[in-house]
């Protein structure tokens, strides 16, 4: 137990803290009149006159110097008042200065790039430039990956979505290091609903399949931004600790799964077949691979992607291993692979001996480079598109809180989870407005290398995105014999990221005997795998969120037992010394605030912990301790109590009192004593069962128990 909290009980620091004048109430055993003014001067809070057991003393010279003080305070407070009300601005009609500062702070807080680009300093340019140019080099031929062949789109449109919401969370963002951009996974769902709503009639195609694929990304980027912008307005920031880390990380290694298989058929160049074939599941898909991978596969193309990939490993080992190398650790594999490989399809016409390439790339978005995301086309999709757009939401805010409170822990500062959301939703809206636009949000890998190169502010993010933004407009012609089994290649080092840690939180929950964490694992990795993407994780976020409710809807409760020799009260279960030591006397101890989700399960606890204590029971078992006859609330731990808990709390002393067990509510704080009183559980009560602390509780109950005897052996007395 804290040794700052005062045990449950009265001892020397009851007596002292006992009001000392006036004479007992021979009846309530108190020096107080009525049961109201009673209860009231007994839990008073300090400084109103009277002292609680939870609170040191004040002297009265003290307590004296402090009322004048806050004598004083108040009247100061209400020159202010007279003043404000007299005149809202000062002598020159401006408003006063305090309110320019204050309303300049809140814009500082609310758009943090206020606050640091006109402090920046010219001497941490270098390493934002040097992580923006670096991270821009991998996320070029990432962004036109994940596009093209994780969400059958235009490779612009990756480039696009790496560059524009990057700049809108550079100005918003409360992370130095968070580099927001596409990923893996958030592709692959876009790709997934753009391909199932293509293909949803088979009698049916759309006129211009590229116009339908742009309509569909863009009304999901716009729900996506719209959901996040929402969720950070009204402050549910705290998702990220409902959802478990066991439910991310099935979902995560399903994904990386789904990812590999989809992109082991280009791969294996058995683009032209699937076509043909159409699997639909990752399922149909495996099978697909280990029937025709020995037949038709093209070998060329599976001789450049797993060369492509081999390099890409072996110089991301030759990194880790040099990471005492600044020369080596910043070197761009991925963009050193991307022109290396385009080079040698020039030079060798691999396109002629039947290897993809990623041809012309014509920067098409449709009638205008800038258009209002809800229009006719979109909004054809868009309640097709709703669920996908908050799965993405939920797992992309997921995703990215964890980067930025790594980052954060790392250099020291904080974030705020709220306005995250709000700049990562504000991203993603401005985004929609150019045709086909992914969802962006920030990335574990590219944030933490933004800053080991050095990116200290989100300049290096402006830096990169200005980097994209000419890649786009002047990089892509030179692309033009890149092959495309190349950029399956480089999606596959990212599922070897995406899978890296599996082993070590599998281990670690399988140690921990975590059960439940393991089973929610595995549960989202089957149903994705299985069913899909959706699925997995809706069924997930399900189980995970009925586990919570159940969690929180069971009140924490302690049976508190005596310290022999004192008049001190502790948790049984947490201090072998404790005793129950009076027969028929169960004294509970409630250690959280009661709402309308924990009372519910209140009668039930209760009635368990009478009958079983804190053994562990089935319900069929014999009980190992007798009916209470006397029932002592602690109460030291409830703040607040909501009316549904006092509805509950008042049927419970209802049916106590029918039974004829005698109740007592001790350590009862002002803000539930007069939820109590509206309730009428005061006077269902009566005064004498609110006690000071535990020890004048046993007092009473002790001085009841006596008279009890006497009376009882006065009936069976030879006289009588």
């Amino acid at each position: 137990m804290d040794p700052n909290v005062p045990a449950a009980g009265g001892g020397s620091d009851a007596n002292m803290l006992r009001p000392s004048q006036g004479p007992y109430n021979t009846r309530t055993l108190s020096r107080y009149g009525s049961a109201t003014s009673s209860i009231r001067g007994t839990y008073s809070l300090p400084g109103s006159g009277a002292m609680t057991p939870r609170t040191p003393g004040i002297p009265a010279d003290e307590d004296g110097e402090r009322t004048a003080l806050l004598s004083e305070h108040a009247s100061g407070l209400d020159d202010v008042e007279e003043g404000e009300t007299r005149s809202q601005k000062g002598p020159s009609g401006r408003p006063p200065l305090w309110r320019r500062k204050s309303t300049w702070a809140k814009v500082r807080y609310y758009v943090p790039s206020t606050a640091w680009i006109p402090q920046y300093s010219l001497s941490l340019f270098a390493g934002d430039f040097l992580a923006g140019i670096t991270v821009a080099s991998m996320l070029i031929p990432q962004s036109v990956s994940y596009a093209s062949s994780l969400a059958k789109l235009s490779p612009v449109t990756g480039l696009f979505s790496a560059a524009i919401p990057g700049i809108v969370y550079a100005l918003l963002g409360t992370s130095r290091q968070l580099n927001v951009a596409p990923e893996a996974a958030l592709s692959l769902l876009v790709g997934q609903a753009v391909d199932e709503i293509m293909h949803s009639d088979p009698h049916t195609h759309p006129v211009d399949p590229n116009a339908t694929s742009l309509a569909i990304s863009t009304i999901i980027t716009f729900q996506v931004g719209l959901i996040s912008f929402l969720l950070g307005l009204f402050r549910l920031g705290f998702l990220d600790v409902v959802l478990s880390r066991a439910l991310l990380r099935g979902f995560v290694t399903a994904v990386a799964v789904v990812i590999m298989t989809e992109q082991l058929i280009p791969m294996f160049g058995l683009t032209n077949l699937e076509h043909v074939l159409q699997p639909k599941s990752t399922l149909d898909k495996l099978f697909f691979l280990v029937e025709n991978v020995f037949t038709h596969a093209h070998r060329l193309t599976a001789l450049i992607s797993f060369g492509a990939l081999a390099v890409l490993v072996g110089m991301r080992a030759i990194k880790r291993a040099g990471k005492r190398y600044w020369f080596i650790y910043r070197l761009p594999e991925v963009f050193i692979v991307v022109v290396v490989s385009t080079l040698l399809s020039d030079k060798f016409d691999w396109d002629q001996d039947g290897v993809e390439i990623l041809g012309s790339v014509p920067i098409n978005t449709g009638s205008s480079f800038v258009q209002f995301p809800l229009r006719k086309v979109t909004m054809r999709f868009l309640r097709r598109t709703t669920s996908t757009a908050v799965l993405i939401s939920v797992v992309g805010f997921l995703d990215s809180i964890v980067a930025a409170k790594q980052n954060a822990g790392r250099f020291g500062y904080s974030i705020s989870p709220n306005r995250e959301l709000v700049a990562l939703g504000a991203g993603n809206i401005v985004g929609s407005f150019v045709p086909g636009t992914l969802p962006a949000y920030g990335s574990i890998t590219r944030s933490k290398l933004n800053g080991d190169l050095g990116g200290r502010t989100q300049m290096a993010s402006l830096v990169c995105s200005t980097i994209v933004l000419l890649a786009t407009f002047f990089l892509l012609p030179w692309l033009y014999y890149l092959p495309k089994c190349v950029l399956a290649s480089i999606i596959c080092l990212i599922v070897f990221s995406l899978l890296g840690e599996l082993p070590h939180d599998a281990i670690f929950y399988w140690r921990m005997k975590a059960w439940i964490d393991l089973a929610l694992m595995t549960l989202t990795f089957v149903l994705t795998i299985i069913w899909n993407v959706e699925i997995g994780i809706a069924v997930s976020v399900v189980i995970s969120l009925l586990l919570v409710v159940r969690r929180s809807s069971r009140p924490r409760m302690t049976i508190l037992g005596r310290i022999p020799g004192t008049e001190r009260w502790k948790p049984i279960d947490e201090n072998p010394e404790a005793e129950e030591d009076a027969q028929g006397v169960l004294i509970v101890r409630i250690r959280e605030n009661l709402d309308f989700a924990n009372t519910a399960q209140l009668k039930e606890r209760l009635r368990r912990l009478e009958l079983y204590g804190h053994d562990k029971h089935h319900p069929a078992d014999e009980p190992h301790r007798h009916d209470a006859n006397v029932l002592v609330f602690h109460l030291a731990d409830v703040d607040t109590i909501d009316a549904s808990a006092v509805q509950i709390f008042h049927e419970l002393v209802e049916t106590y009192k029918n039974r004829g067990v005698g109740l007592y509510i001790t350590h009862l704080k002002p803000g539930p004593l007069l939820s109590f009183e509206k309730a009428g559980i005061v006077n269902l009560l009566g005064e004498d069962a609110f006690c000071k602390d535990v020890a004048s509780a046993m007092a009473r109950v002790e001085a009841a128990m006596r008279e009890r005897q006497v009376s009882v052996a006065q009936e069976w007395s030879p006289s009588a």
